[in-house]
């Protein structure tokens, strides 16, 4: 991704000292009101869902029953084209349907509700963004996520909930047109990203503050895009370890502030950074509010669907059965229709066979 370069001189720094009480006061005074957010794995750990890098935990670790021939492989488009049942084996551990989103998530949804929302640029696949209530049009899913999925030979989407049933059962789901392999529109090391991340690269020249959460900044391009806004633009870091930052004047975060006074890093736990910065703001019992109605919701939802889904499940239990005893009734039926026609077949050669004794026995008319 190319650099953004300027020839004016930097401006004068928003922000008062590297605290995390500078940039509430930033948007509390109405100085940044076109915030766009970053986010990585780390914003979904306490939803459950792994990230990729943690040692011991991250789910590049924690591999090795694949059989990988490196960790990576599990989301590389050449070895799922070969060999996609690893890939299905890890989609079903983290497919959507039963995670809830953080109160990060959130927070992004209610800097929306604010209007102060410009967008949010994700490298999750999780969709838990979505799962907030957040308008799509917000949402840059930067990898791909697992809301659609589609033939990787002849290009058909797929339907849904045939390939949630596939992944539930851990099952390669095959395209009803081609038979082709069947893959969520997750982009795969070795494919290209979204359409929509490179048309919304304008957006960067509007934001007036860029927020990011949860990502090591290790995967390019989404790692440069810090680098996409204007020199004087205040950025902030929530994240449990420091990240993205160098030494350099025109790329990566500079937290010593050496060159430009405006990165601030405030290391800890996604949602504990997140709930510090709403309490700042006066928006803790808001978004404690949201988070809790709104996952309430999704639990209601996802237990009517199970419910639904148990039903039709037992339903189609009982037709398969039903089905099992007609057609056992149908071959009985059968069975005994056959031993009739074989009976009457004998019973009629009996007779034939009795009618000619009794005519042996006649004695003849001719006969003296």
């Amino acid at each position: 991704m190319p650099k953004k370069t300027s020839n004016k001189k930097t401006a004068p720094s928003l922000l008062k000292d590297q605290s995390l009480e500078s940039i509430a006061q930033l948007i509390k005074d109405k100085r940044a009101s076109k915030v766009i957010v970053l986010t990585g794995a780390g914003i979904s750990t306490k939803a459950g869902i792994p990230d990729f890098r943690t040692k011991g935990t991250g789910l590049y670790d924690n591999l090795q029953k694949f059989k990988l021939p490196y960790p990576e492989a599990i989301f590389d488009i050449e070895f799922f084209e070969e060999k996609p049942e690893p890939f299905y084996a890890l989609a079903k551990e983290i497919y959507p349907g039963k995670y809830y989103p953080t109160k990060t998530h959130y927070f992004i949804r209610l800097l929306h509700e604010k209007g102060l929302l410009l967008r949010n640029f994700t490298q999750n696949i999780d969709t838990l963004e979505r799962l907030t209530g957040l308008d799509q049009d917000k949402i840059i899913e930067a990898h791909g996520s697992f809301a659609t999925a589609s033939c990787i030979e002849c290009h058909k989407e797929a339907v849904e909930e045939d390939v949630r049933e596939c992944v539930k059962h851990a099952k390669v789901p095959r395209c009803e047109k081609c038979d082709g392999l069947i893959k969520p529109d997750i982009t795969f090391f070795g494919e290209s990203l979204p359409n929509r991340f490179f048309e919304n690269f304008d957006d960067f020249d509007e934001a007036d503050l860029l927020i990011v959460i949860g990502t090591s900044l290790k995967v390019q391009p989404f790692a440069s895009l810090i680098d996409s806004v204007a020199d004087h633009v205040p950025r902030l870091l929530i994240n449990k370890e420091m990240a993205g930052a160098s030494n350099s004047a025109s790329s990566g975060f500079d937290f010593k502030w050496r060159h430009k006074r405006r990165d601030v890093a405030y290391l800890d736990d996604c949602d504990t950074g997140i709930e510090k910065l709403a309490e700042l703001l006066g928006w803790k019992d808001e978004l404690h509010a949201m988070f809790t109605k709104g996952n309430e919701k999704l639990k209601a939802q996802w237990t009517v669907e199970d419910l639904l889904q148990e039903n039709k499940e037992e339903e189609e239990g009982e037709s398969v059965k039903k089905e099992e005893e007609d057609e056992e009734i149908i071959a009985l039926a059968e069975d005994l229709e056959k031993r009739l026609e074989v009976n009457k077949e004998e019973s009629s050669d009996q007779k034939e066979g009795k009618g000619k004794r009794k005519e042996e026995k006649q004695p003849s008319k001719n006969n003296p």
